[in-house]
């Protein structure tokens, strides 16, 4: 597993991701407490699906009737806990550094236009129409190649089982996160024998986050700066 190592700055009320851990799980256990059928309805009404959003039609009728807004309130949607137990892990561990760099609104802002970049990835490259899309492993994608554009000299702590023992190392992110991130594209061509993952959103959030990060990277030392009363 990652263990995160941010770098020393003084303290900042951070907001933006308790909200969005809060949120996600919220979202989960209403979701959870319903019976089979409504759980099944509420992916249905909410999720993304794919084979749309291709053509100018396509996108003024989902704006139209409103369901274009599923590219975000799909975000919310988990499988089951361990779907969402993972992107949870990953939230904290990224997301608090790069929203105390970037600050909570941009962080914010990040998180939902990268999961629905994301989600919108999903929809253009899975051909099989119809299919639903859930979970915000898209948005935590975009999350990781913000942090990654934003500190890319960090290391990550990294535990590694070895006999009987647990050996903490540092390893540097940009290792680690390259890895993930290859895996995501060998796995977005190895076709369905991994299981119903949707890969493509991945790799559009996590492109995503590091272009936004990188756009925003004078926005956030001017933020810096002040912040520290330069």
């Amino acid at each position: 597993m990652f263990v995160g190592i941010p770098p020393r700055q003084r303290p900042r009320f951070l907001w933006a991701t308790p909200l969005i851990f809060a949120a996600l799980w919220l979202a989960y256990v209403i979701a959870a407490l319903r019976a089979p059928a409504g759980r099944i309805a509420t992916t249905l009404d909410w999720g993304v699906l794919t084979g749309g959003l291709d053509s100018l039609d396509a996108w003024r009728a989902a704006f139209a009737d409103g369901s274009v807004l599923r590219l975000f309130s799909g975000l919310f949607l988990h499988a089951d806990w361990i779907h969402l137990l993972g992107n949870l892990v990953f939230l904290l561990i990224f997301g608090l550094p790069a929203e105390r760099s970037m600050g909570g609104w941009r962080f914010l802002l990040l998180f939902l236009l990268g999961g629905a970049t994301s989600n919108l990835a999903a929809v253009l490259a899975i051909g099989t129409p119809d299919r639903v899309v859930i979970g915000a492993s898209g948005a935590v994608s975009a999350v990781i190649g913000a942090y990654l554009a934003l500190f890319p000299g960090a290391r990550l702590g990294v535990v590694l089982p070895l006999g009987l023992y647990l050996q903490f190392v540092r390893v540097p992110a940009f290792l680690l996160i390259g890895l993930w991130a290859l895996l995501q594209v060998l796995f977005a061509y190895s076709g369905p024998a991994l299981g119903a993952v949707a890969w493509p959103a991945h790799i559009g959030g996590f492109v995503f986050g590091v272009a936004f990060a990188l756009l925003a990277r004078a926005a956030i030392a001017r933020r810096l700066r002040h912040s520290r009363g330069f």
